[in-house]
């Protein structure tokens, strides 16, 4: 049995935690193999990464927009670039001084996390067509979760070429998307919400039980991108990291979310098990 069957197999008894970008810091920077299989080291059981298209259509793992702060220089954006440019840039750690590290290509992490978890190729939604082809070339179909915002245009892609991958829209405020993917040909997972407010219907039990009613999953966010933005009311990394962790990973275990997304993972993996909040209350 694969880690990753093992962890298919658990999904139905505990909380996954997902790895946001993997686990980076100090010279490891994120949204590469080594990030990677830190996270897969700490007990990640989901790998977030973002996907990128480069000018001569070659996909790449690296977040849109963030040259800036992530690579030698800022000049080079990834989708301004060819392959050939794109295989000399670096990472650069956190103190801004360049690492060993280049930009990987969608097919190498794949490739790197076949067996070993479920993968959620995130930021990848205006070319789905090509990051599937991917997926398929590499026959890890099984391992994979799409995401998207909730518009039709892209559940109508999905049903097109992915009807088999799960899919997860990501909402907020409002999910308005539930009937009309129930209704789909697509392999509807669940939802990730991102909500500002405690108050808010994403975060209500009424909400929670009727997905699960359902046979869906919750994807809920503890990472912080800025500190302006929470994504979960303040039941975040931080908040369990500076305070008391049993208001931010330990709230989002208790109000039933199936999956947490953290920049921690082991130390959000240690809290959920001591306490024995990793295990799902609702099955």
């Amino acid at each position: 049995m694969s880690c990753f069957d093992e962890i298919r197999q658990a999904g139905d008894k505990r909380i996954l935690l997902a790895a946001h970008r993997g686990i980076s810091g100090g010279n490891i920077p994120c949204n590469t193999l080594a990030a990677f299989e830190i996270a897969l080291r700490q007990g990640a059981d989901i790998i977030e990464l973002d996907v990128q298209r480069s000018a001569d259509g070659q996909l790449y793992v690296f977040h849109e927009g963030k040259e800036g702060p992530h690579l030698l220089t800022a000049k080079h954006f990834i989708r301004d670039n060819t392959s050939e440019a794109i295989r000399d840039l670096r990472y650069v750690n956190q103190d801004n001084e360049i690492t060993q590290f280049g930009v990987n290509t969608l097919d190498e992490a794949l490739e790197f996390l076949r067996d070993k978890c479920y993968i959620n190729l995130d930021h990848c939604w205006h070319f789905f067509p090509e990051a599937v082809a991917c997926v398929r070339r590499q026959g890890i179909e099984e391992q994979i979760i799409l995401k998207s915002g909730p518009k039709q245009k892209f559940f109508d892609i999905i049903a097109e070429c992915a009807p088999d991958i799960l899919y997860m829209p990501i909402v907020n405020t409002k999910d308005d998307c539930f009937d009309i993917l129930c209704s789909m040909d697509i392999n509807f997972a669940g939802v990730e919400v991102v909500f500002s407010s405690a108050d808010s219907e994403l975060a209500s039990k009424a909400y929670i039980d009727k997905l699960h009613r359902a046979g869906k999953l919750i994807w809920a966010n503890a990472i912080i991108y800025r500190h302006t933005v929470q994504l979960s009311a303040g039941m975040s990394d931080d908040t369990s990291l500076t305070g008391d962790p049993a208001d931010g990973w330990g709230r989002l275990a208790d109000m039933g979310y199936d999956i947490i997304q953290t920049d921690w993972v082991g130390m959000c993996r240690e809290y959920l098990t001591q306490t024995g909040k990793i295990y799902k209350k609702h099955v």
